[in-house]
């Protein structure tokens, strides 16, 4: 028998108002609980996608944001963002920069998204039993394929957010 994972419920604020399981969190209920999401950047100014697994209970092999995770209960944000990227890809040592915090809705969840980035030009791992890969793309290729069913509808609306966020200051991603 799997153990029952446990995500901490929050308000708005992301203070921790009580806590619920994975399948309670997935089910419609829209109980609102934290996830982090990782961008990628090397020294081109390419981001960093992974492709979901077929296994995955959500949005199976689509490309992804290159880490993104739910908060466990009693972690915190940054805990489980540098949990995360070693799980899913191996990512030891980088340095996050928040982008933003926004809440996201689906059919099935609604969670409160913090969105960081970091430059990493070291080796990438994908775990295999995660991921089914991962790949750099340009900025032009993730817009020429967006609304075609490549990627998870919420790394679609999270683009929006990063590529305004980089648009006027993109050699920060270069240097």
């Amino acid at each position: 028998m799997q153990n029952t994972e446990w995500f901490p419920l929050v308000d708005a604020k992301g203070d921790t108002i009580g806590k619920s399981s994975r399948q309670e969190c997935h089910n419609g209920s829209k109980l609102l609980h934290p996830v982090v999401h990782l961008h990628l950047f090397n020294e081109k100014g390419e981001l960093y996608l992974q492709k979901r697994a077929m296994t995955k209970d959500i949005q199976p092999g689509k490309w992804d944001t290159a880490v993104g995770g739910h908060v466990d209960y009693g972690e915190t944000i940054e805990e489980a963002l540098y949990r995360e990227a070693r799980e899913e890809l191996g990512l030891i040592t980088f340095i996050p920069h928040l982008i933003t915090k926004y809440v996201f809705e689906s059919e099935i969840e609604k969670e409160l998204v913090h969105t960081f980035y970091a430059i990493y030009n070291d080796v990438i791992n994908p775990d295999p039993e995660e991921l089914e890969g991962g790949r750099f793309w340009t900025f032009d290729e993730i817009t020429a394929n967006k609304g075609k069913n490549v990627f998870t509808p919420n790394f679609e609306q999270e683009f929006e957010f990063v590529s305004a966020h980089f648009a006027d200051h993109i050699d920060q991603l270069t240097t």
